[in-house]
């Protein structure tokens, strides 16, 4: 068994989706980055890759490769899956919390879930996502940005 964390954060701004664990979410701003910006999914990705000590989400996908420009997301998760398998690993289970004061995200839930584990091949029960606010405290609570954390363990086949 092998465990990582992962943690990402983007600021939010007009004129892009907003999209977390692959599902689009009904908000007049979204999160700016190089790819879809999904921090949720970058979160993950980085504990995946922790646990199989390969890295970051950096090394393998570039901001400065514009190969990755625009891209969701769920295909690079994809990619971080296959590398994952290359090396005998799948994932035992994922644990991850989304940190954003608006909007409210427990309708969407269960849809990021379902999404990441299809992406991983993997059980929907071994995917949970919760989500919190800060009170109105810090970046989050001044509505600037999203943050997600991850933990990811992963055996060896």
């Amino acid at each position: 068994m092998r465990i990582g964390i992962g943690y990402d954060v983007h600021r939010l701004v007009e004129g892009r989706k907003l999209i977390l664990g692959g599902v689009e979410i009904p908000h007049y701003r979204g999160l700016l980055g190089h790819s879809d910006a999904d921090v949720l999914v970058h979160a993950v990705m980085d504990a995946l890759l922790g646990a199989a000590g390969a890295g970051d989400i950096g090394k393998h996908f570039p901001d400065s490769d514009e190969r990755y420009k625009g891209i969701s997301s769920l295909r690079l998760l994809e990619s971080v899956r296959k590398h994952l398998a290359d090396k005998g690993y799948r994932v035992n289970n994922i644990d991850t919390v989304i940190v954003a004061q608006k909007p409210k995200l427990a309708p969407y839930l269960e849809l990021m879930a379902v999404s990441i584990a299809e992406t991983l091949e993997t059980e929907r029960e071994r995917v949970n996502i919760k989500a919190t606010t800060t009170e109105g405290l810090g970046f989050a609570g001044a509505e600037e940005g999203i943050a997600a954390q991850a933990v990811a363990m992963i055996v060896h086949n």
